[in-house]
This record gives C-alpha cells, structure tokens and sequence, in this order.
C-alpha cells in the first residue's frame, strides 16, 4: 500500500507543528519551505487539517499555526483512514475488470493486509512520532534563517 502525497504532506506538517514550542507560531509557507513541499499542496493540506480540527491557522500579524491538543492526540491510522481514499488496495471492477474476481483469493488477502496496515498505525499519536530522534531533527530543521521562496 502506497499513501498518497496528500497524507504523506499532512502527517509531516502534523509532526512539524508538534515540536514547536515557544516559538512564533510557523505560516504555512514557513512549514512548506522547512517540509521541502510547494506551497500550494501545504496550504491545502493545512486547510483540510483545519477542517478536522487538528491544526488552528490564525491570520495576520501574531498569527500562524499551532497544532491542537486533537491533532497531537491523534491516532495515525484515523488519520491516515480519514486522508486516504477509501477502498480496496486493487480495482479489480475498474474500466478492465479482472478475469479473476469471482474466485480470486488474492483480493481477500489484501483486504485483510490493508487492515493489518491500518491496525499497526492505530495506536500511535502524531505525538509518539516526534519522539528521539524524529523530534530533534525536526527541530533542527527550523533552524537557521528562513528559507527564499
């Protein structure tokens, strides 16, 4: 099973957002520039984070993002289920169905994969991950000046 790049930016922006601590709270260009993804996708990404109520985005002078007590509790498999598109890990009704569909194990056994994928996130909060020695290197990643756009 492969995340998409969407889920992929929100759990880092996630884990970013949870190591800051007295700092100015970042922008969402800031958090961006830092992750190394174009802005766009990160202000999207954000947007939805803010939706679910795990990220607060507070605008103009004093504002910035601040991750809520939600988002550093949350599970990673809710959040990866929530992100990702539901389904099953193969189309085999797709445009080209597969010849093998009405007796084919191989579909059950990914099903029960991509539960087993999801069971083994279940119980990890966006705050186990930024745990020595994700969080120090995430917090080494702001140092300095801020990068040009």
């Amino acid at each position: 099973m492969r995340l998409t790049k969407f889920t992929d930016v929100a759990l880092r922006v996630l884990m970013r957002l949870a190591v800051v601590k007295h700092e100015e709270p970042p922008t969402t260009r800031e958090v961006a520039a830092v992750m190394r993804v174009p802005y766009s996708h990160a202000a999207k990404v954000v947007a939805r984070l803010q939706h679910l109520g795990l990220v607060e985005a507070r605008r103009g002078r004093g504002g910035g993002l601040a991750l809520t007590e939600a988002g550093r509790n949350a599970s990673v498999g809710a959040l990866v289920r929530e992100l990702e598109e539901p389904g099953d890990v193969v189309d085999c009704e797709g445009s080209t169905p597969c010849p093998l569909r009405a007796a084919c194990r191989l579909r059950g056994a990914l099903r029960e994969a991509q539960k087993a994928f999801y069971a083994s996130l279940d119980p990890l909060t966006i705050a186990e991950l930024t745990a020595a020695p994700t969080g120090p290197l995430l917090i080494g990643l702001g140092a300095g000046p801020p990068p040009r756009d």
